[in-house]
């Protein structure tokens, strides 16, 4: 059996495409993330993550958001 290790949102290089695995988080991240089409099994690609500061832009189903850094941290992939 493979080991699947998860990353954090904050450490995909820009340009890859990553499945949601797990939102470590509170209701409100939750429901606020899935909202914006980011829940567990969504594939969605890192845009720019150019700045130490700021957002981080993904692509999910076609429309790009902006999550900030600390959302970010929250949101564990497979890459």
């Amino acid at each position: 059996m493979a080991v699947v290790s998860l990353v954090s949102l904050n450490t995909v290089e820009t340009g890859q495409v990553v499945e949601v695995a797990q939102i470590l988080g509170g209701a409100g991240v939750i429901c606020r993330l899935n909202s914006m089409g980011i829940e567990v099994g969504t594939k969605i690609k890192k845009n720019s993550s150019k700045l130490t500061n700021g957002p981080i832009i993904v692509e999910v189903k076609d429309t790009q958001i902006a999550i900030g850094r600390g959302i970010a941290e929250k949101i564990f992939v497979k890459i």
